[in-house]
Parts: structure tokens; C-alpha cells; sequence
């Protein structure tokens, strides 16, 4: 959520980024800021007609008792008055909060103006692509091949996109995983088990609703997270903090819902756009201030990095633009790994900072050393998503044979340096 101060001091700034990011028509700036200027209005009268009350409850306590009676008509004529006035600004004030549910963040000033992915830029490439003496097989072939994946039965039991993995790709799932965690902790992140299923308020407070809640499950008054994301940024909501406990450092491992309502038609073969999958997630809570929040945000790609780097895969960086970042997101980092049987690469990876924009909407302060309470910023980023992950690795690691190599990081993990055809 932005401060309305904010809104009101760079009203075109953001009325560019609600256009920038391809969220017209959600939410008009203009009837906001008029909505903003009647609450303040209408709170200035509340304000006179609570001290007038005030006032007339001291002339009541001193009045003579032939006197009392008129004081208190006066009073029971101010106090209709005001009920009626504070339920008014009562509906005006939620009116208001709802509308700024619907502003989104600010891009930062590097982040590139465009429609799509076609406007997102190249920022690096790294490692090696391999050079196959043989066609190299996607990952449904192999997985087949290799009794690892079954989605026909996946489909039978859990409809389209469900998938069964087994045998040893069960086991190098978790492989990848667990190393993925484990060298996170390393980093010095707290590691969290989180709660699945949430209160809604805290999808809003992440900015994950309103713009995003037909990609959400429901069960009964819960939803399903998508990302661990939620519960770990949510970990403090309507807490305070001392600024020498920061940076808060946290992260998770959770299974993730989605919908892929917007995903209709889009990568239907495989084990690579999924209602159900696992996560680990990083997430982390620093002082407010941009260099710092653009500081750990480097740092956190860095991390994601090094785990590619560690099971030697091919990757890219793309710095997203406007139209292809999420409504709170401040700026964002997709990586995308080499798909050989595509000869592509494609997402596994996504880095963000936000600003105040989901503390606002948590309410997360801390106490700064000047003894001043100001809202902490937010950053999150993907270690690892499995199974797109597990698909990379099975397409980058194959043989001609239809075997796989396991990669050296994950020996230890998995007990077996092979997947051979059965």
C-alpha cells in the first residue's frame, strides 16, 4: 500500500505506473484523492463535534441543577449529531481503504517501460550450454523412460496438470531441496515451517489480493498460499521491531497452489506449469531505505545463482519490465534455466524488493535508533521450485542412453549417482 501523502504529492507518477503495469481501469486516482479530501473534511467536523461534547459533559458536571436539563438536550442533540457524522466517516473511511488496496507500487526508475516479456531486458548469461552428440529427450520422455514420473495416472487422480513422481524422482526432488534449504541456512536464514492454509487479510497484506484472488484455492474462510511468501512476510504483521534486530532473514520450504487461471493453453505437456509444487523461499525484512532494499536484492539473486551454479546449469538473468511485474513489486529478477529438448530457457527463479508497499499493508514498523517508528521494507526470492527444477536438471544431466547423471551436490541427498532405464 502507498502512504496517501505520497499518492497526493506524485499523483502522475503513479496514475504512469497504473498504466505502466497494465492495470487500468482497476482503480482512478482522481476520485481517490477526492474520496481522501471528503474523510478529511468530514473528520474535522467529527473533531469540533467531539470537543463540543466535551465541552457541554463539563457544563453538565458544573451546572446548577436548574440549569442541567438544558445542558442536557444540548448534549443528546450533539451526540445524534455525531453518531450520525462517525458512521458517515466510518463508510468513508472504508471506501478509502479499499481503494488504496487497488494502487500499485512505483516501479524504481531502472526498471524498463514495456507491454510484456517481449520488453524485458538480458541483464547476464552463465554457464556453459551443453552440446549434445544426440537429440536430447524433454523430461516426460525421460521420466517415462525411467518409471520417475507418471502423468497420465497424475491426471486420472488429480485432473489436468497433476503428476505423480516416484522412485528416484521422488528422491531427487527432495535432493534438490534440501540442498537448496541447507545452503540457505548457511547464509544465516532462520528456517521456517509455515502455515498452508491462510487468513485472506494476509494475501491483501502481501499484495497478492485483490489483483490475484481467482489464482488462489479457497477452503472454507482460508486460502491456499502460492508461495511461502505469504506466511513468512506475514510472520510479523502488526508487530514492531528494533532496528538492531534487522535484517530479519527467514526461510521456507512449503508445497505452493495456484490456479494458473492466466496460464490457459500454456506449457500443457509436463512437469513445468503445475496447480501443486514445492518451494523453498527466501524472504527478508530490512530498514527502509532503497540502497539497503536494492543491496539485499542483489545479494538474494546472488544466492539463487549460486545453487544453479552448484548444479552446473546454464542460466540468464532478465531484469523484468513494467508489464510483466506484479502490482507491488518495486523491481523484479526473473532467472530462467537451459531447456535443452526445448532449446530455451525458461523461468525457475523470481527476486523482488517492494519497499514499504506489503508492510503498510501488514502494518511491520520498528523502532529506529532515533526513536522514531518507521515501516520495514520487504524483499523476497525463489531458492528453488521443484518439480521445474527437478525437469532442468533431468533435461541438462541426460545421456544418450536415456540415463541420468545425478549432479555431484545432490550424491548426498539421493545415495545413487545414476537413474538408469529400468
Amino acid at each position: 500500500m502507498l502512504d496517501i501523502n505520497y499518492i497526493k504529492e506524485n499523483k502522475e507518477k503513479v496514475k504512469k505506473a497504473i498504466i505502466d503495469k497494465r492495470l487500468d481501469g482497476t482503480i482512478d486516482i482522481d476520485k481517490l484523492l477526492k474520496v481522501y479530501e471528503e474523510y478529511l473534511s468530514l473528520l474535522k467536523k467529527v473533531e469540533i463535534e467531539r470537543s463540543n461534547r466535551n465541552k457541554i459533559s463539563e457544563e453538565v458536571a458544573k451546572a446548577k441543577p436548574s440549569e442541567k436539563e438544558k445542558f442536557i438536550q444540548e448534549a443528546k442533540v450533539i451526540k445524534d449529531v455525531l453518531q450520525r457524522m462517525e458512521k458517515e466517516l466510518e463508510e468513508l473511511k472504508s471506501r478509502l481503504d479499499n481503494m488504496l488496496l487497488w494502487v500499485p507500487n512505483v516501479p524504481a526508475d531502472d526498471v524498463p517501460v514495456g507491454k510484456d516479456e517481449i520488453g524485458n531486458v538480458e541483464i547476464k548469461k552463465v554457464g556453459k550450454i551443453k552440446d549434445f552428440k544426440f537429440e536430447p529427450k524433454d523430461h516426460v520422455e525421460l521420466g517415462k523412460l525411467l518409471d520417475i514420473i507418471d502423468i497420465d495416472r497424475g491426471a486420472k487422480i488429480a485432473g489436468f496438470r497433476g503428476y505423480f513422481l516416484k522412485n528416484e524422482g521422488a528422491i531427487l526432488e527432495q535432493a534438490i531441496l534440501r540442498y537448496a534449504f541447507e545452503y540457505m541456512i548457511k547464509q544465516g536464514f532462520t528456517f521456517m515451517s509455515v502455515p498452508w492454509m491462510v487468513n485472506p487479510g494476509f494475501f491483501t497484506g502481501t499484495g497478492y489480493f485483490p489483483w490475484g484472488e481467482n489464482d488462489h484455492y479457497r477452503v472454507d474462510d482460508k486460502a491456499l498460499i502460492g508461495t511461502a511468501e505469504v506466511s513468512l512476510t506475514s510472520y510479523y504483521a502488526g508487530e514492531t521491531l528494533e532496528e538492531k534486530d534487522l535484517p530479519v532473514k527467514l526461510v521456507a520450504l512449503s508445497p505452493c497452489f495456484r490456479k494458473e487461471i492466466g496460464a490457459y493453453g500454456k506449457d500443457t505437456k509436463g512437469i513445468f506449469r503445475l496447480h501443486q509444487f514445492y518451494k523453498v523461499e527466501q524472504v527478508v525484512l530490512c530498514e527502509a531505505s532503497e540502497d539497503t532494499s536494492r543491496k539485499w536484492h542483489e545479494q538474494m539473486l546472488g544466492f539463487s545463482e549460486s545453487i544453479l551454479e552448484g548444479l552446473s546449469l546454464p542460466y540468464r538473468v532478465l531484469l523484468m519490465c513494467t508489464g510483466d511485474i506484479g502490482a507491488g513489486q518495486r523491481k523484479k529478477y526473473d532467472i530462467e534455466t537451459w531447456f535443452p529438448s526445448q532449446k530455451i530457457y525458461r523461468e525457475t527463479h523470481s527476486d523482488s524488493y517492494f519497499l514499504d508497499f506489503q508492510s503498510r499493508r501488514l502494518n511491520i514498523k520498528y523502532k529506529a535508533e532515533d526513536g522514531s517508528l518507521k515501516y520495514v521494507h520487504t524483499l523476497n526470492n525463489t531458492v528453488a521450485a521443484t518439480p521445474r527444477l527437478l525437469a532442468a536438471v533431468m533435461e541438462n544431466y541426460q545421456k544418450k542412453d536415456g540415463s541420468i547423471e545425478i549432479p555431484k551436490v545432490l550424491r548426498k541427498y539421493t545415495g545413487f549417482k545414476k537413474i538408469v532405464p529400468k
